[in-house]
């Protein structure tokens, strides 16, 4: 398992989709996640430390495994089958761990809320994994803001119907 950062959350200009960066800690490589827009805006806003003014589905989350006594210990972004990735929550609760099968998208915005490490298995970063040069990962910008504010002003409730 390798240990990744969030190294960006940004708008993809060909597909005009939103897709997280992990990036490896000790390492060059980045895993390109795609992912829903609001799925993106959560961890956005979560990375920004935006105020809502109702809890999200990830602050509940938090809310409730806190409640029960329980910590998120880690997340691990651990397969893509067929161009979906799939994650495992782990938790702690009196002693015991429990793994529950989650998307990268909510996984990583729960860890982003509870400052858990994010880990990526050694064979999916292997297979997926991709070097970057480093123009192709903007900074934290303005026009990168700029860019996925605009991305949610375009996007429609109807847009997420299936």
């Amino acid at each position: 398992m390798l240990e990744v950062r969030l190294s960006a959350v940004q708008v993809d200009l060909q597909s005009n989709s939103p897709v997280i960066l992990l990036q490896e800690k000790d390492g060059e490589r980045s895993l390109p996640i795609f992912i829903g827009a609001p799925e993106a805006t959560a961890i956005a806003f979560a990375l920004q430390n935006v105020a809502v003014p109702r809890p999200m589905t990830h602050d509940l989350m938090k809310e409730i495994i806190g409640a029960l006594g329980a910590r998120v210990v880690r997340v691990v972004v651990t397969e893509v089958q067929h161009d979906t990735y799939y994650a495992e929550v782990h938790l702690e609760i009196d002693g015991r761990t429990l793994t529950v099968s989650s998307r990268p998208s909510d996984a990583i915005a729960l860890a982003t809320r509870t400052g858990s490490p994010l880990y990526v298995e050694d064979d999916l970063m292997d297979l997926a994994g991709v070097v970057l040069e480093s123009e192709e990962v903007p900074e934290a910008s303005e026009e990168l803001v700029d860019r996925f504010r605009a991305f949610l002003d375009e996007i429609r409730p109807e847009d997420f119907s299936s």
